[in-house]
Order: C-alpha cells, then sequence, then structure tokens
C-alpha cells in the first residue's frame, strides 16, 4: 500500500490537527497513515475518524523516547484502545514534558530571552508543549531566523542538556508497553543516535530479544549506505521493514514532505 508510517500532528508538536493530517494525506495519494505522536496517543482515534470519512487507512501509533541514548526512540503501532501499560506510560511522559517546559523558560530567561509560556501554550493548542513549539515562538519574536537556528542557539546545546530534563522510560519498558497492548514495535530512524555499526547491530539483537519487530528502514534523510545496513539487519535478525517522513509541517520541518512509500501492512495491521 502506498504510505507513511511515521507522521506527527498537533497533539505532540507537529503543525496540523490530526483530522488535517488525514485528509492531506489523502490528498498526497496515500492509502493508510500511521499517526505516530511523541508520547501521546491523544490524536490517533481523531484521525482515524477523519480518515474513515475521507477513505484513507490511519493506523495507531505513537513514538516513544527511551532513556539510554539521545534521539533514541521507538515506534509503536496497531496497539489496542484500551492498552493499560502504554496507556500509562504516556501520562507519565506527558506529565514529564509539562514539567520540562518551565525549566525551558528558566534556561531561555538565563539566556536573555524574554518570551511567554502563555504564548508557547497558546500554539501548541492546549496539547502537550514541545522544544518545536518554543522554537517557532523565538522565530517570531526575532531570537532566531528559523527553527533550525532555535535548536542549534538554544534548545539542543549540551548546556541545555545539562540544565533541562524529563522523565524517559527506558527501551524495553517502551517496547513491552506497546507488545502488552498487541501492538508492534519497531526502531525509529537509527542514525540519528550516531552509533557505530557494531554498537547499532549489538542493540538491535537484544532489542529482538525484547519484541522489537521492525526497523524503520525507508527515512528521507537516510544515506544509500545506512539504508543498506538497516536493510542487511532485518534480514539477518527476521525483522520487518518500515518506513516514513517524520513529518511535522511546513512550519516545523520546512524540508520534510508527507512520503507516500509502498509498504507491506499485512503483518503490520494483523492481529496476535
Amino acid at each position: 500500500m502506498k504510505a507513511d508510517l511515521h507522521v506527527h500532528t498537533a497533539a505532540s508538536d507537529g503543525q496540523y490537527m490530526p483530522e488535517e493530517v488525514a485528509r492531506l494525506a489523502k490528498a498526497r495519494g496515500l492509502e493508510a497513515l500511521a499517526v505516530t505522536d511523541h508520547d501521546t496517543i491523544a490524536g490517533v482515534d481523531r484521525a482515524a475518524e477523519a480518515g474513515r470519512a475521507v477513505g484513507i487507512q490511519v493506523i495507531r501509533g505513537v513514538e516513544l523516547s527511551a532513556k539510554e541514548g539521545r534521539r533514541f526512540h521507538i515506534l509503536g503501532y496497531h496497539f489496542s484502545a484500551d492498552a493499560p501499560a502504554l496507556t500509562q506510560l504516556c501520562q507519565k511522559l506527558r506529565a514529564g514534558r509539562e514539567d520540562r517546559k518551565y525549566q525551558i523558560i528558566d534556561f531561555l530567561k538565563s539566556k536573555g530571552v524574554e518570551i511567554s509560556l502563555s504564548e508557547v501554550e497558546e500554539l501548541a493548542g492546549g496539547e502537550v508543549v514541545g522544544r518545536p513549539h518554543f522554537a517557532r515562538v523565538l522565530v517570531r519574536r526575532g531570537y532566531a531566523a528559523d527553527n533550525e537556528e532555535a535548536f542549534c542557539r538554544y534548545l539542543d546545546g549540551q548546556e541545555f542538556r545539562q540544565q533541562v530534563s524529563r522523565f524517559k522510560a527506558e527501551a524495553r519498558v517502551c517496547v513491552e508497553a506497546i507488545k502488552e497492548g498487541g501492538g508492534k514495535t519497531s526502531l525509529a530512524h537509527p542514525y540519528q543516535m550516531g552509533l557505530p555499526d557494531d554498537e547499532l547491530e549489538a542493540l538491535v539483537k537484544r532489542m529482538k530479544g525484547w519484541g522489537l519487530d521492525a526497523i524503520e528502514c525507508f527515512y528521507p534523510k537516510y544515506t544509500a549506505a545506512q539504508q543498506d545496513f538497516y536493510l542487511r539487519l532485518t534480514e539477518k535478525y527476521g525483522l520487518r521493514r518500515t518506513g516514513g517522513s517524520d513529518f511535522h509541517g511546513e512550519l516545523v520541518k520546512p524540508d520534510v514532505r508527507l512520503a507516500c512509500l509502498d509498504l507491506d501492512l499485512t503483518w503490520l495491521t494483523a492481529d496476535a
């Protein structure tokens, strides 16, 4: 099917409401879409209802942040609506993000940046406040030329990471929470973890033992060598392949549009 299995909405840090994302995906020519918001499943049902209205399959999804490393993310798919372990984990993760927004405001003030938290919250539309919301306000108020500069100067440096933190669960806990809800799991954009190939392979092998189902093998920013390596890992460890754009909307990631990938979804949407 023509699909994109890595898409964010305004339920986390995306630009568009879940209903809008479903309509954009239909206009893009997709047959299936997975809403994979950061650490929350708040938007999946809304997107699914909109998907039914326009004739596109919307898969329940989530992208969880693991504590063992920066940008160590695990995608979950097709879990049940009443997945208690995943629901509880997402609640804890949301609480951590809520606490972090106050840390970010204090950090920015220490750098001479005076922006209003209420403006950031308004931009988030009542959903979880993420760093991209802060970045957009920094751009709006003239502290940065674009989102990339906002992250480089204020929101992703070593000093920021030393002073600002939030709760993250261990990777095994993330995988098991998704699996407990009947879902499938995929390791998201492995290159972002910055691991040497041998360390990444050891991690994949370990995660396979926890219940990892797939690797995100198709992603717009991979090099040919990276994609080839991930494909070989799936063959070696008997894993499936997922792919997606990591779409957030042009105001958040101007260079990323919805993907239209030919993907096998039969294994992904099959009930255990």
